[in-house]
């Protein structure tokens, strides 16, 4: 019963984000068509057959049994429904094929514009709404490094402090991962390491392994440092109290969190802490771990470094919508192109919707609403770039289509666009079976 209850809870959340991003980029090619006049037949949330709609005026708003996309189906437009029973007749005022090719490539274009403006909106009003805090990261200490870690096979050392990515430095923790940085051509960062300043490269053949083991992240940064203490833990017991720093155990020196954890959960007897206290007193305590291997301590949070908390008013959050759709934008392009080159797995980094619902149920666990529009932001960069390829049957090969007759001064051939449309709708549809099946084997394998 459980898992059934998952299933349909990821159904859901990922039917939400799909209706938003769907409806968002039918909307502007709806809104571009009827601005310059054409006649819109239907505009649908899924692909036929008709489920239900309501017929208003001249267009059929309606939902389709399949809800994997949707379409606007304009008049005189050869599209997914492969109409062409129009060609016989003389073109209408009304019709798409009527129209100057400056209008029809606005109206092409306006769905990807749409979706690239969703994002500015989601990830500005998140901003507006929220605000954002961003950890100084000259506030952020040196990191540990554990031994059989990625970071470790990189070349981090236990030490180390973060000062810059890709040769540059950046003011804010969070700046140091953000996509269009960890997707550059060429990944490294910059760490004080005692006196000097060394550079640590991260192989692109590593990029894989990031993406399912992990980092680095404020954990790795974490002093070993007492936020707070489980009442009758094994802790509490020998008297240790919040803001004790822990600063070896057994003669083993401790400076970070999770060195802490890793002696605790390996002990296997009493453990001999030496505690320093807020007061600057230096006390040593012998405790015994519990049945589970712990002693009842919390991590402390981020806000034991300088956090920065920023508040944003309409145009300065739109800004941040921008810069943060900038960044996805980047990032996106600049992973596609590692999995073009090879650099990447195709494999491991090419979703289909069994990744894309799983991924949008996490984010939305892990984060809650925010997790969940912030996921529905970056998804709809992603619709936006995918539908801009120059596929024919995606708005790319449409475009292209109209960039060759604003070229030539001559339209394409309705027999070759329908061929080139049909062999498009079979890429698109093969590409389809395909990361579904690459998402099978993930989830299974």
């Amino acid at each position: 019963m459980e898992w059934i209850l998952s299933l349909l809870s990821t159904l859901g959340i990922f039917a939400a984000a799909l209706l938003i991003l769907v409806f968002f980029h039918e909307l502007g090619h709806f809104l571009a068509a009827k601005l310059f006049g054409m006649r819109v037949e239907r505009f649908s949330l899924g692909f036929p057959p008709r489920i239900f709609g309501i017929k208003k005026g001249e267009t059929d708003y309606c939902i389709g049994a399949t809800p994997l996309g949707g379409y606007v189906k304009i008049s005189g437009m050869i599209d997914e429904t492969m109409d062409d029973d129009y060609l016989d007749e003389e073109p209408k005022p009304w019709e798409f094929r009527s129209k100057p090719v400056w209008q029809r490539i606005i109206v092409i274009t306006a769905g990807v514009i749409f979706n690239m403006i969703l994002a500015v909106l989601i990830f500005g009003g998140l901003a507006f709404s929220t605000g954002e805090e961003k950890v100084d990261l000259d506030s952020v200490g040196s990191i540990y490094v554990p031994e059989k870690s990625l970071a470790a096979q990189v070349g981090f050392q236990t030490g180390d402090k973060l000062i810059g990515v890709n040769g540059e430095d950046v003011p804010y923790f969070s700046d140091l991962f953000a996509p269009n940085k960890m997707m550059a051509s060429s990944l490294s960062y910059t760490v004080k390491r005692g006196n000097e300043t060394v550079t640590v490269g991260v192989p692109d053949s590593l990029l894989n392994e990031i993406g399912k083991r992990g980092f680095i992240n404020f954990q790795h940064a974490l002093p070993s440092k007492i936020r707070s203490v489980v009442e009758g833990s094994p802790a509490d017991k020998v008297g240790l109290k919040e803001g004790d720093f822990i600063t070896a155990i057994n003669g083993d020196n401790i400076s970070h969190w999770l060195q802490l954890v890793e002696k605790i959960s390996t002990a296997e007897d009493s453990l001999n802490l030496m505690v320093r206290r807020s007061s600057g007193e230096t006390i040593s305590v012998a405790v015994t771990p519990n049945e589970n291997n712990k002693l009842g301590i919390y991590a402390p949070n981020k806000e034991i470094f300088d956090v920065e908390r920023f508040n944003y008013g309409l145009f300065e959050a739109l800004n941040v919508g921008v810069k943060k759709t900038n960044e996805t934008v980047s990032g996106i392009f600049g992973g596609f192109s590692k999995m073009f080159a090879g650099d990447i797995s195709v494999r491991e980094n090419l979703g289909g919707p069994v990744a894309i619902a799983n991924v949008t149920k996490q984010a939305t666990d892990a984060g809650g609403a925010i997790g969940f529009w912030n996921i529905t932001a970056f998804l709809s960069v992603t619709l936006a770039i995918m539908n801009i390829l120059p596929i024919p049957v995606l708005d790319g090969g449409h475009l292209m289509f109209l960039i060759y007759e604003g070229i030539t001064r001559r339209e394409p051939s309705p027999k070759v666009r329908m061929a080139l449309q049909q062999i498009g709708f079979l890429l698109i549809i093969a590409l389809f079976i395909f990361v579904t099946f690459n998402d099978i084997l993930r989830q299974f394998g």
